[in-house]
């Protein structure tokens, strides 16, 4: 099922008659590059728009199988890659607006065709005529090339993995336990968004803003005339908010309620608690594993994954773990003492980190971020990003006026290859708002794929939260926030660039697919890099040398408070599934056992606790955390091969690197990465950038 790619061609006029206005899915789009048209999507589309869609994949699958033709490649395993593409065109603009422009009735919407869905994906999966004949297939693929074994190969054991070679009371089981798995996945994920825009505290003395940034206090006056707090600041939990407080503010206590509040989302009791929902995935999760012969959750995931098994994930986490640790400690030591210096004893809780982080960032390095933020505008920094993308692989883009985009803070590039041929297609989208999940993502209208032997090109789409602009100046990023932005551009320049013959092939393992990303931080704050882009938004001044030898200098500051929290949130989520033994969690008192067990001191909590870890519990990342850091063992060695040549340009290795996006999974992603790099991963460069050797 190529359910990502997107229809080109005219569909079958089949309105619903329900709808006051024509239903736009059952349109051809005139639309630059086919982009879903939201100026003409309502919500009340989307629901017969997706009956249609289930019913003519339904009709596609029927037909694989009554070719009277014994099965072959060609009859079989390609029709079904090529099968879903009208689900998929609706999925697009489906995706776009409920992550980004979520309303009450996009949630019912959401509640309605969750269950439909996956009894749909259930019917296909667990199909026992389709499966016999991807196994007969599969099982004489004598005459067929490396890249249809591969296919072939992929498409039997995702068959096998979904249960198809079950029997008949076990595929019932499966699928009342998928049914459960999605409607609590959604829960969750609604539940953390109902307390992002519930959460805020309302800030009344201008003693509490000294040293915060002038736009976030600008932001938070405008924030509070949002919610009726006229003469008041309003401080929410979006990071954007949130930060640049907890860093500045030297009211204590306003930390504190801003911080708990932040940590204890949907942990507090009520209509969007959390905790009976982990508790239930955990377990159905595990129920899952068991019945497809798995001992846990954890290994059905890491089979298909880089790692292959547990072992090798605890490997890794728990020798970063130990340096990382230490190295937090002597953080936490030098902070300290700057607070027993200012006469304010020596007890230190985990919402004074980021506050006396920024005080011992500015002694040690004389780096205070207010400093660098005019060199960051999101102009800047976007120029910037087109500028190495430019360098290394030669790609350009054009921005397009008048495109259709759900919110009019939306922006459109048509994006060229190095050959000024037409390759895709972004839209970015950089600000919260209300009904705006969290976080930073990349992902796609439309995804690369073939199509009578032409190549259809994507439309990728990067959406974040960053710091919005003010009334005196453009968004100012922070460093986090401009190392995001490359992070993200990364993931999208991995989109454009694909060129994988058959849908099936698209998409990389949890723990290799953030190497496109993670490489690209590494120009983010490159030296020769900064020149070319980090400018002062007022009058266009390079980046003095002086600052970009305190940011080069302060690159390990608070770097094991960074990579503590970071393990810390992967080995919660390993913790979970690998229990093997079903039964009732509490939740909370397996959270604090698995940091207590390893040490973790009580200053720093895991990036993400149980109750908001929306990456495990509604975004696909279950038993895959871990590979935000496998993916970074892999982009240190990466990254050293651009150093090793002396040109981080190197247009060579470039070349050679894009070779490794262009081919998704059509080879085994450790075979990917040896012919890219000549050997293995190494785990010296890793280490000597976090500073842990």
């Amino acid at each position: 099922m190529a359910l990502s790619a997107l229809l080109l061609a005219t569909v079958a006029c089949n309105e619903d008659s329900s709808s006051s206005s024509p239903n736009p899915f059952f349109e051809e789009w005139s639309t630059p590059f086919g982009m879903p048209p939201f100026d003409k999507i309502k919500t009340e589309h989307f629901i017969p728009a997706f009956e249609e869609g289930m019913k003519r994949e339904n009709a596609e699958i029927e037909s694989i199988i009554r070719n009277s033709e014994a099965p072959s490649f060609e009859n079989t395993i390609v029709p079904y890659t090529e099968s879903g593409q009208f689900i998929s065109r609706i999925s697009g603009a489906y995706g776009a607006l409920t992550s980004s422009m979520m309303t009450d009735e996009l949630k019912e919407v959401q509640q309605k065709l969750s269950p439909m869905l996956t009894r749909h994906n259930n019917a296909i999966s667990m199909n026992d005529s389709l499966f016999a004949r991807v196994k007969a297939v599969h099982d004489n693929m004598e005459g067929l090339d490396a890249t249809q074994r591969r296919l072939t190969e992929k498409i039997y054991r995702s068959f096998v993995r979904s249960g198809a070679d079950l029997s008949p009371d076990n595929k019932e089981q499966l699928k009342k336990i998928n049914e459960q798995i999605s409607e609590l996945s959604l829960r969750f994920g609604n539940n953390l968004l109902k307390e992002m825009n519930r959460f805020y505290i309302t800030v009344t003395d201008t003693s509490s803003l000294a040293g915060l940034p002038s736009d976030a206090i600008e932001a938070a006056a405008t924030e509070a005339r949002k919610r009726g707090h006229d003469g008041k600041w309003v401080f929410t939990l979006d990071k954007a908010s949130m930060l640049p407080f907890l860093q500045y503010s030297p009211d204590a206590a306003k930390r504190k309620e801003l911080y708990m509040g932040y940590i204890n989302r949907c942990n507090g009791g009520g209509d969007t608690d959390n905790n009976e929902i982990v508790d239930s995935l955990v377990n159905l999760r595990l129920k899952r594993a068991k019945l497809l012969g798995y001992p846990d959750y954890a290994s059905y995931v890491l089979e298909n994954n880089m790692a292959g098994n547990t072992a090798n994930v605890y490997e890794l986490l728990n020798e970063l773990w130990t340096p990382a640790l230490k190295r937090a400690k002597k953080e936490l030591a030098e902070m300290k003492a700057i607070k027993v210096a200012e006469g304010k004893g020596s007890r230190f809780d985990s919402w004074d980190w980021w506050y006396y982080a920024e005080k011992l960032r500015k002694a040690k390095y004389d780096l205070d971020e207010n400093q660098i933020r005019p060199y960051f505008s999101i102009g800047a920094v976007q120029s910037g990003i087109f500028t190495v993308v430019g360098k290394l692989y030669g790609i350009t883009f054009k921005e397009v006026k008048g495109a259709p985009v759900y919110n009019d803070e939306c922006s459109v590039y048509e994006v060229f290859d190095k050959d000024g041929s037409h390759l895709g297609a972004i839209v970015l989208d950089m600000h919260p708002r209300s009904g705006k999940r969290v976080g930073a993502w990349c992902s796609s209208y439309r995804s690369q794929s073939y199509k009578d032997g032409i190549r259809v090109a994507p439309i990728s789409t990067i959406t974040c939260n960053f710091t919005r602009p003010t009334s005196e100046a453009p968004a100012l990023l922070s460093i986090d926030e401009v190392e995001t932005f490359f992070h993200e551009f990364g993931h999208a320049v991995h989109g454009l660039v694909s060129d994988v013959k058959y849908s099936g092939l698209k998409g990389t393992p949890r723990d290799f697919v953030e190497l496109p990303s993670q490489i690209m931080e590494n120009w983010a704050t490159h030296p020769q890099v900064l020149k070319l882009y980090a400018k002062h938004y007022k009058n266009g001044e390079v980046i003095p040398d002086s600052l970009i030898t305190k940011i080069n200098n302060s690159s390990l500051f608070n770097k094991g408070f960074v990579i503590t929290e970071l393990v810390a949130a992967a080995l919660l989520d390993m913790d979970y599934h690998t229990i093997r033994k079903n039964g009732d969690i509490d939740v909370l008192a397996f959270e604090s056992a698995a940091m207590k067990k390893r040490g973790l001191i009580p200053e720093i909590e895991p990036r993400y606790r149980s109750t908001y870890f929306q990456h495990i519990f509604n975004g696909g990342y279950a038993a895959g955390y871990y590979g935000y850091i496998w993916s970074q063992l892999l982009d240190a060695d990466a990254f050293a091969a651009f150093v090793e040549t002396g040109d981080v340009f190197d247009r060579k290795t470039a070349d050679k690197f894009r070779k490794l996006l262009e081919v998704g999974s059509s080879r085994d992603e450790a075979e990917t990465y040896a012919i890219f790099r000549g050997h293995g991963p190494s785990k010296k460069p890793l280490k000597k950038r976090l500073g842990l050797e």
